[in-house]
């Protein structure tokens, strides 16, 4: 019998997307390859790589990261919409996807963005695959929006964290998901009756280095950025937490109203949304969520007509 049509929905989750290339990886091990993919934010980064066939090279860019080269990818821009201009990011992949074209590659794909002021869904179907990658991933005040087809757009999490829609509507029988932030604020809980008395912390606000002095801004940029050693989060590590808590809240509400077949989660706990240096430990654990899981993908594939896959 004709094998059912299988889509991937790949969530967002920062650094803790890099679970994709574990779970794709481990999926085609066991003869599965979904036919439609689609991905929000690190989510379409990983899916458009994929399909694209440069998945590897991901995985190889991925595991050779460090701290160090990660803070040397941040070009920061403090006079325009976004910390983060985004352009050595969009360099790098240029230079692997350069005028590559989603209608152009052999599965579907869709990124998923959110409008600027309407707050619209937006599906990236066809054109530029590293154009629609960056709108995806653009997350609010970090990375400034791009503007495609005149619209702003930025980070689809807002609007749909784990595009398990997007895949049924592109006709999939099966639809497997994906979320990398699952267990980031799975236990939150209401705390009542506590006491409105402020901590006293010393230190918090940052002392500006002297004039002229590079080597000193760069390292208050860099505690700025990733926190301080005190516990004391930084700007950006406010921002994509509390955009991360909202992703998690929409998340729940929408899988729990258009659950999809399989939900893989991997455990990622101990890994935060700015650890793109451990993209080695992210894969292994995005891997061995497919293992746990892959009785159930088997069983939903064969239900639907397909020949069970050999282990």
């Amino acid at each position: 019998m004709q094998k059912p049509k299988i889509g991937i929905a790949l969530g967002g989750g920062a650094a803790r997307g890099w679970a994709h290339i574990g779970v794709l990886n481990a999926l085609a091990k066991y003869g599965i390859e979904p036919d439609i993919v689609a991905g929000t934010s690190m989510g379409a980064v990983v899916g458009g790589c994929y399909v694209a066939g440069k998945i590897d090279t991901l995985e190889d860019f991925a595991r050779s990261l460090t701290r160090r080269r990660v803070f040397s990818l941040l070009d920061f821009n403090f006079a325009g919409s976004g910390l983060i201009s985004g352009q050595r990011l969009c360099d790098s992949l240029d230079s692997h996807l350069d005028d590559v074209s989603i209608e152009a590659m052999a599965r579907e794909f869709v990124a998923v963005a959110t409008e600027y002021g309407t707050g619209h869904e937006i599906w990236l179907d066809h054109g530029s695959l590293v154009s629609a990658m960056r709108a995806s991933y653009a997350l609010p005040g970090i990375f400034r929006p791009v503007k495609i087809g005149g619209r702003w757009l930025f980070d689809g999490a807002l609007v749909n964290p784990v595009p398990v829609s997007v895949c049924r509507a592109f006709g999939a029988r099966i639809v497997i998901a994906v979320n990398p932030v699952w267990d980031t604020f799975g236990r939150g809980t209401v705390i009542a009756n506590q006491e409105a008395r402020q901590d006293t912390v010393e230190g918090i606000d940052e002392p500006l280095p002297p004039k002229g002095n590079g080597r000193a801004a760069l390292r208050v940029m860099q505690r700025q950025f990733f926190g301080k050693r005190d516990g004391a989060p930084g700007i950006s590590s406010v921002m994509v937490d509390a955009f991360n808590i909202i992703q998690d809240r929409i998340a729940r509400s929408r899988l729990a109203g258009d659950p999809p077949d399989i939900m893989i989660s991997p455990k990622l706990c101990g890994i935060g949304l700015f650890d793109f240096h451990r993209a080695s430990d992210a894969i292994k654990r995005g891997e061995e969520a497919v293992e746990r899981e892959f009785s159930e993908v088997d069983r939903a594939v064969t239900a639907l007509g397909a020949q069970p896959v050999a282990i």
